[in-house]
């Protein structure tokens, strides 16, 4: 048939390319990348092919809002309609007909129609108009605000007026228009997505308009309410009005939707683990991608953008992926925050769709309970539903799982879902060789939790703990929601022995959810726990393992004898079975509180003690007094990690792969911090004591995102950070005269095309009167300069203009050929920076994401005379180094490949200072994926910022 490919995209293409446009838009966009989960499932049941060709990728995040900005009063007549954005474009237009469809079902034109474009850096100028808006308080000049999604316009600018208690009259041709030729309808309908509708009144609009050319962001005033609920869409080319109508038509309450659910009952056989040789289950289940180690996805996204991430999935001094949650602080002075979640057990839903709903919502609530949480209530869920509607069983299943969760599980929790999303075509259909295929996905529940977090210290993780000497002193206790009935149906262990089971675990009891929930939060508070993770995927053994992985320690576990029946009483099904449960590291002074706690939630019957570190390195597990696993914990862990480091080698330098791939055998030490000064010691505090604060120029471009956390480095110092937009400059608003220092951010200028570094630079190399502004202050003796990451870039593209920096080489592609996220280890050495006084022979961590931070000569590309030379000049103050504190150039311990180790460069006055890592993400402990135990409020990095203000001095 016409249209209906012959091939379709592999699953495994998927796997590779699609987190990387996801990563990207986050990445360019500014917000970290912090939580997901990843579910590959495919396999014959019931007569037919089930899983996920067709996959499931979620994007979204939370945030806070002030109170007056919860509701949205009505606007009155006679405010504008603006569309804030990007243009429209000949793309989006097939969305809500393709998504009904099962995906190659359409036709190869209605597919692509569907797709819509990505710019995030459009969408990022978009949110720091908004921004702008919002923080002028009383003043703000936003009456009303809508996103645009589907429908694009003709969806947005009606449900804004009718919202706003009123009508509107339009202009088709004021919608800013990339591609001219388009109909009124695709101008109208498109669904080119970074944009939002906005009701201005008009005595607010010139204000609005002087934020959004600040920020270079486009928009149009595109109508005007009316009193009259009708909408008119003009068109001034043609003369006519090709939308003219009453909105009780458009908005009228359509007749209601009705199905027929029928109840297809599948044939499941049980799980049997008859011949199952236990070694090799652990080598298939550690290699399964949804227990592997998720590296290859975690390290291409941005972790630490805002300077406000707690906790971020890497876990420990050896930066292992097992996270339970994600914490964010909600200031730069405080110790409250959030925390994000999530939970599916989608597979499931083929024996027992309401039990994989309800254990879906389950275990959020165990991966979230690892943060300091006020009480149960206090977590919100968000639901994404999807589901092969009207295939049959399907239909049933999906109202079965509603009226679970929505009507019993949650009220029964005391916890809401008030947000949520649907797909409701959840099945793929091609040809291949003639012959028609499909796959079709189980009825999927994905829960996204999140809840405020009282204290992000009190967050627990899953590494566990010894002290400095490597003495140990403490227990696991191994907490069953399940009691004993390890049910198989669905697990991991079952799908890599190409079954699939028949009976699932579930929910029993929600009261013992909420007493488990209760209990850990009562030894949160009084910190009676060291480490802690609970049970999903791979059961109890990927649990103690992963533990095991993140502490880079042995644990001997003696594993309870079943509680529940003898048939229960097998080994394999106690180790894989996947029920609820969780692992506790409890310091052994406090193991008897610990079960007191969990006793007095009426869970005596549920905790059990299994075992302890060792310092042999080795994962050794006993079962009625015979041993059933004794192996190395780096055969294990690299194991784990291979299924990563296949994918990633495929997607990325796999050189690089390789490389990150051998270091899991190496004897590492981890990550360590040795400063050469006090990190406490508030060196500027006489100089802010006096009430001075020198004014610092925090300077972006377009695209630039991590201008806050900068600016709150430098106020913590005793500075007065001034935002400054290239666009202030350039229209003459802002002089660098006026400011002490010049801080040039890190981001995405311009989208982040390759160099984009040189693209800021030339906005002012090409402009004569920009560029002896720059030159002037450079030159000045009393001024300092310090460019990160874009902005390091940028700075070493205007070496010209700066004294001393004509050996500062440009900054390439990543060696990697990847976006590079990671924390490294960086010595400084001795050099003249003004910002790095006293901190020379210092070994501290600091967060690194960039995509092109490898230095490169203009001589040779890796380390010709340019770059002796500058070794020569000692103004190489920054390097890579390995967990050994060596010097190096092997990946990922120097991320980006630079010769040398090359990450940070000054001039021979100290007074410019460039570097690609992010200072200003970790001048506080806690925003660290990893600090020593005994660390208190000040980051080590907060130093250079305080080094910043004597010199002003």
């Amino acid at each position: 048939d016409y249209g209906k490919p012959d091939r379709i995209v592999s699953a495994l293409d998927i796997m590779l390319e699609g987190p990387i446009g996801g990563a990207a838009f986050n990445n360019e966009y500014g917000r970290p990348n912090l939580c997901g989960y990843f579910r590959s499932f495919e396999m014959d049941f019931d007569g037919e092919r089930r899983g996920y060709h067709k996959p499931i990728m979620l994007a979204g995040g939370y945030g806070s809002i002030r109170a007056e900005h919860v509701d949205k009063p009505g606007f009155a007549p006679g405010h504008k309609l603006v569309v804030l954005g990007g243009p429209a474009m000949l793309i989006g237009l097939g969305g809500g007909a393709a998504s009904s469809m099962a995906s190659g079902a359409s036709s190869e034109n209605l597919d692509f129609a569907s797709v819509q474009r990505q710019n995030p850096e459009i969408e990022r100028r978009c949110q720091e108009v908004i921004d702008a808006c919002w923080q002028l308080g009383e003043d703000n000049p936003l009456a009303f605000i809508h996103d645009v999604g589907a429908g694009g316009l003709s969806n947005a600018f009606p449900e804004l007026v009718k919202d706003g208690g009123c009508g509107g009259d339009f202009e088709l041709r004021q919608v800013p228009n990339a591609e001219p030729g388009m109909s009124p309808l695709e101008i109208w309908c498109n669904e080119a997505q970074e944009r939002y509708v906005l009701a201005i009144a008009n005595e607010n609009l010139a204000r609005f308009e002087a934020i959004c050319r600040r920020e270079r962001c486009p928009y149009a005033v595109v109508g005007e309410a009316t009193s009259e609920e009708h909408i008119s869409l003009a068109d001034r080319d043609f003369d006519n009005h090709p939308i003219d109508l009453p909105m009780s038509v458009l908005f009228g309450k359509p007749p209601k939707m009705h199905r027929n659910a029928l109840r297809k009952q599948a044939v499941a056989v049980e799980f049997s683990s008859v011949d199952i040789d236990i070694n090799e289950a652990v080598r298939r289940v550690l290699l399964h991608p949804v227990v592997a180690s998720k590296s290859f996805l975690i390290t291409i996204g941005d972790r630490s953008i805002t300077g406000m991430v707690n906790r971020d999935q890497m876990v420990g001094p050896w930066q292992v992926p097992v996270a339970d949650c994600a914490v964010t602080t909600v200031s730069y002075d405080s110790y409250a925050g959030e925390a994000m979640a999530m939970g599916e057990r989608t597979p499931l839903a083929l024996l027992n769709a309401p039990a994989s709903g309800r254990m879906a919502i389950a275990e959020a609530i165990t991966n979230i309970a690892a943060a300091r949480i006020g009480q149960l209530g206090d977590i919100k869920l968000s639901a994404n539903w999807m589901c092969a509607a009207g295939h049959p069983g399907e239909d049933e299943k999906l109202y079965r799982t509603v009226e679970a969760v929505g009507l019993d599980l949650c009220p029964a929790l005391g916890i809401a879902i008030p947000v949520g999303k649907d797909s409701m075509s959840m099945r793929t259909e091609w040809q291949q060789g003639g012959e028609a295929r499909a796959v079709t996905s189980p009825m999927s529940l994905v829960i996204s939790a999140f809840s405020p977090v009282l204290d992000v210290r009190k967050t627990l993780t899953p590494q566990l703990r010894v002290d400095s000497s490597g003495d140990d002193d403490s227990e696991l206790l191994y907490i069953d929601l399940g009691a004993g009935k390890n049910r198989m149906g669905g697990s991991v262990l079952a799908q890599v022995y190409q079954q699939l089971g028949n009976v699932v675990p579930d929910v029993d009891d929600p009261q013992l959810l909420r007493g488990f929930f209760n209990a850990l939060q009562a030894c949160l508070e009084a910190e009676l726990i060291l480490a802690y993770h609970d049970r999903s995927d791979g059961g109890l053994f990927t649990t103690l393992v992963e533990m095991s992985f993140a502490g880079h320690v042995g644990i001997d576990i003696q594993l309870p004898h079943a509680t529940q029946s003898p048939d229960s009483d097998d080994v394999v099904a106690l180790l894989f079975n996947e029920e609820l449960g969780a692992v506790l590291q409890v310091a052994q002074v406090n193991v008897e509180s610990v079960i007191a706690k969990f006793a007095e939630h009426g869970m005596t019957d549920n905790v059990h003690r299994i075992g302890r570190l060792n310092k042999r390195d080795r994962v050794n597990i006993s079962w009625r007094g015979k041993v059933v696993i004794d192996e190395p914990r780096s055969d294990l862990q690299q194991t784990w990690a291979e299924t990563s480091f296949r994918l990633q080698g495929l997607r990325d330098n796999p050189e690089c792969a390789e490389q990150e791939f051998e270091r899991i055998g190496l004897d590492d030490p981890g990550l360590s911090l040795r400063a050469s000064f006090d990190l406490n010691d508030d060196i500027a505090a006489p100089f802010i004591a006096t009430g001075v604060r020198p004014r610092l120029a925090v300077l972006r471009e377009q695209g630039v995102n991590g201008q806050l956390e900068m600016a709150a480095a430098f106020d913590r110092a005793g500075f007065a950070a001034v935002d400054v937009h290239m666009s202030d400059i350039i229209a003459g608003r802002a002089d660098l005269s006026d400011f002490k220092g010049l801080a040039a951010c890190g981001g995405f200028s311009y989208g982040d095309v390759l160099g984009a570094g040189e693209g800021w630079a030339k906005t002012i190399l090409y402009n004569s009167q920009v560029r002896d502004m720059f030159a002037r202050f450079f030159e000045r003796p009393d001024s300092f300069s310090l460019g990160v990451c874009n902005g390091c870039q940028m700075l070493s593209n205007l070496k010209t203009l700066i004294p001393g920096a004509e050996l500062w080489p440009h900054f390439v592609r990543n060696a990697s050929e990847q976006f590079e996220a990671r924390v490294a280890l960086i010595k400084i050495e001795s050099s003249p920076s003004v910002l790095l006084q006293g901190m020379a022979g210092s070994y501290l961590p600091i967060a690194v994401a960039h995509g092109e931070g490898r230095a490169e000569f203009s001589n040779d590309s890796s380390s010709g005379d340019g770059l002796v030379a500058l070794e020569q000049s000692a103004l190489a103050v920054l390097r890579y180094t390995d967990n050994s504190r060596q010097v190096t150039e092997d990946y990922p311990a120097n991320p980006n490949g630079s010769p040398g180790g090359l990450a940070g460069l000054t001039t021979p006055d100290g007074r410019v200072t460039i570097m690609m890592p992010h200072p200003e993400r970790v001048f506080r402990s806690v925003t660290n994926s990893w600090y020593p135990q005994d660390s208190r409020e000040d980051g080590a990095w907060l130093r250079l910022f305080r080094n910043a203000r004597i010199y002003i001095q």
